[in-house]
């Protein structure tokens, strides 16, 4: 749903496939090439050989990062990576299922929170190049009255601004009983999700800034459903899951609280509690802002396939690269429409990253074609540590957040 400092306040902090192979095996493997070159082996072999080290060594690091991201407090993580060589390749450490005692499955399902928002962006984005929908339009448009706050109207607020968060919509979270330490259980409608939020001002005038508020895409889900007169879930399951066959990857009916197998479980608890499980919550609290249920493996593919120019039309995909800074969101990273990009150690990454009652998302690709996704089992409010005060909660948390983020700059750039 929200993301970074958000994300913490809504945690109430404000409100095995392969075994890791040691350096021995690297140095081992070195000692070959070196020999293989001595003795007039082919370039090509060489090569591979090489190749074959930097894998090998970018394992060790990753596993390495994983392990830190468990030792944080994170039960268990998930990674697919993609790397250079275009292999994908699978990895999972800590805990799956704690009542089990069961290691995380590889390529589990998780719930991937606000990577929803880059499927229902691609899904508005692909109407502007039908011609249903302008970007630039108001979304009183097609909308009539149905976005009327005390300083602010449908008439003003554009579908770019809801895309992009420039809205000044106020964050419906904070209004509704959204919060990630319990398990939702209430079944809402878009309708429920917004009133609250359009009774208060808006966070700031209309386009002179970006502010993420889950709000714009609960209205952008409306905007779907009016225009392709089908559920938006209906409509990006059709346009998107589908079209890219992403057969690990559903959109649940609101009031289904499943989520298929294998998977990894997602816990929640209060800053310092007891996790307890919340696997199987109520998904529609996060509607259009964060629905949708995938694996690692089918995110980046997802990622893989708008980047690359098959999902989105060019000119509408340069829409969503077109970014902007927001200084007080996610570090190293600018803001287009649904898409962010990531500085990373190495280049960039185009992703979008998600949180969720007990599950925590990032990820995305890069140009050049490397992908990858991070699923860790709990948000960072859950596993805090230091709970003497409002800061040092808030400092945990963005350390735990950290360990995560890190772990995505060595899958990629190790």
């Amino acid at each position: 749903m929200s993301k970074h400092i958000q994300r913490v306040s809504h945690a109430h902090i404000p409100s095995q496939r392969r075994r890791g192979l040691s350096r021995i095996t690297v140095a081992a493997m070195a000692g070959v090439l070196a020999a293989g070159s001595l003795a007039g082996c082919e370039t090509g072999d060489a090569a591979e050989a090489e190749a074959e080290i930097g894998v090998v060594e970018n394992e060790i690091a990753l596993r390495k990062a994983m392990r830190e991201t468990v030792r944080a407090g994170f039960p268990g993580v998930l990674v697919s990576v993609k790397g250079r060589d275009g292999k994908t390749r699978d990895y999972t450490a800590g805990t799956g299922d704690r009542e089990a005692g069961s290691a995380p499955p590889e390529n589990g399902h998780v719930r991937i929170g606000s990577n929803t928002k880059t499927f229902v962006a691609a899904t508005v984005l692909q109407l502007v190049a039908e011609g249903s929908v302008k970007l630039d339009e108001p979304i009183d448009t097609y909308l009539p009255g149905v976005v009327e706050g005390p300083d602010y109207n449908g008439k003003k607020i554009t579908v770019r601004n809801l895309l992009g968060h420039t809205s000044g919509l106020p964050d419906y979270t904070e209004f509704v009983d959204a919060g990630t330490d319990t398990v939702p259980s209430r079944t809402y409608t878009a309708e429920e999700l917004l009133s609250p939020a359009l009774r208060h001002e808006a966070a700031f005038p209309v386009g002179k800034r970006r502010q993420y508020s889950n709000t714009n895409y609960i209205v952008a889900g409306m905007l779907i459903e009016k225009v392709t007169r089908k559920p938006v879930g209906e409509a990006v399951t059709e346009r998107v899951i589908e079209r890219l066959d992403l057969k690990q990857t559903y959109w649940p009916e609101p009031g289904d609280t499943h989520v298929e197998k294998p998977r990894m479980e997602g816990y929640v608890a209060p800053p310092g509690g007891e996790l307890t499980n919340a696997t199987e919550m109520d998904p529609s609290v996060s509607g259009a802002a964060g629905m949708v249920i995938s694996t690692p493996r089918d995110l980046n593919r997802f990622f893989a396939a708008l980047i690359g120019g098959t999902l989105v039309p060019a000119a509408q995909l340069k829409e969503m690269r077109k970014t902007v800074e927001s200084p007080d969101e996610e570090p190293n990273t600018v803001f287009g429409l649904g898409l962010d990009k990531i500085t990373l150690s190495c280049g960039t990454l185009w992703g979008h990253g998600g949180d969720i009652h007990g599950y925590e998302t990032r990820g995305g690709v890069t140009d050049d074609g490397r992908e990858v996704t991070v699923a860790v089992n709990a948000l960072p409010g859950a596993i805090v540590s230091e709970q003497d005060s409002l800061e040092a909660m808030t400092r945990d948390a963005i350390e735990k957040i950290e360990k995560v983020t890190h772990v995505v700059d060595t899958a990629i750039c190790a």
